[in-house]
């Protein structure tokens, strides 16, 4: 599936899900702290939505972002498998990729993924979201843009860090892998 297919079935679902909760677009806005136009900009698909944007609209519209990403819902409550190369592939930016690894688990608290980033010339988009994030390079260098610092991470190097500060990772010398958990 396309990058443009999948912002078209997410902003169909989004739009579809506010409606049938009845919430305005100003109020998903007011809740994610941002411009009604940029709200309407998400759900119309005139920009693309960053990950942390479809985690606090489903939040916000009371339903798992794994319904906005895929159209399903969540089944398992004691455990979940994700095997190999067969998490949901979610591609946000060109070069960046993730692989949700544990979408299929209901009420989760944090989002486990496997982020992949061809390396690129430009600077990433910083972004913010609540909670907790950690990263754990599994193949290449990462950098991992926190506020105004880079820090360099090797294979088996790890991070831990507040995500409310404008961040961003960037591929260094070549494609890199890492593990990222989000605590929601």
């Amino acid at each position: 599936m396309s990058l443009s297919d999948q912002i078209r079935q997410i902003k169909n679902r989004i739009a579809y899900l506010r409606d049938s909760v009845s919430v305005s677009p100003e109020e998903i806005a007011a809740y994610l702290s941002i411009s009604t136009e940029a709200y309407n900009e998400y759900e119309s698909g005139d920009s693309d939505i960053p990950i942390s944007m479809i985690y606090g609209i489903a939040h916000a519209l009371g339903v798992d972002a794994t319904e906005i990403m895929t159209g399903e819902a969540p089944r398992m409550s004691s455990y979940s498998v994700t095997r190999k190369n067969k998490g949901i592939k979610v591609e946000r930016y060109k070069g960046y990729d993730f692989e949700a690894l544990a979408y299929n688990f209901i009420d989760r608290d944090k989002e486990p993924m496997l982020v992949t980033i061809e390396p690129s010339d430009e600077r990433p988009e910083l972004v913010t979201h609540s909670g907790q994030e950690f990263n754990y390079v599994l193949e290449g260098k990462v950098g991992v843009i926190i506020g105004a610092k880079t820090i360099e991470l090797d294979v088996g190097d790890s991070i831990y860090f507040n995500p409310m500060i404008p961040h961003g990772q960037i591929a260094i010398g070549g494609k890199v892998r890492f593990l990222t958990i989000i605590d929601k």
